[in-house]
């Protein structure tokens, strides 16, 4: 959610980086950088080509990119943000979901490693099955795939017609 002052409004910055990065993202806005480094392009035989007519577009280029990166990255947090509440919801609401991945995203790397060789092992139990629908979670994979190996190897028992 975006942070509120005591009005209710989001604060400057959210708004600003969210308008900017769409803006920012848009045809309009590639064609309007594209006219101006052609300008400048075009300006270089009246200036010789000169130190000072490079700086211009080395200057501008680099003020606008490092700004720009903060700019967008507030933006993009947000919108990840976004994505794993989201997701968070989808995975909290699934009867047969393992809730351990709600706020995966907070666990170290070398825990999310761990998660990976699960879902590896999960990946392989469920290419030996016929149907899709067998595994649900990571918990029960193990515990439903020992389920089907005691079916298989026990012998049905048959009964007689009298």
């Amino acid at each position: 959610m975006l942070k509120k002052t005591k009005a209710g409004k989001p604060h400057f910055f959210d708004r600003f980086s969210s308008k900017v990065s769409k803006a920012t993202g848009s045809t309009p806005a590639f064609l309007c950088a594209l006219g101006v480094v052609l300008v400048w392009a075009a300006t270089g035989p009246f200036f010789d080509y000169s130190e000072t007519w490079q700086l211009v577009i080395n200057t501008g280029t680099t003020i606008i990119t490092f700004l720009m990166v903060f700019v967008i990255q507030k933006a993009q947090n947000k919108d990840s943000l976004a994505v794993q509440l989201k997701l968070n919801e989808l995975v909290a609401s699934h009867e047969y979901a393992s809730n351990r991945l709600v706020d995966v995203e907070d666990l170290t790397e070398e825990e999310m490693q761990v998660l990976q060789k699960y879902y590896v092992m999960l990946s392989r139990l469920s290419k030996k099955e016929d149907s899709l629908r067998i595994s649900h979670s990571i918990d029960e994979a193990e515990e439903l795939n020992m389920i089907k190996k005691e079916k298989i190897n026990k012998p049905e028992k048959k009964t007689r017609k009298k």
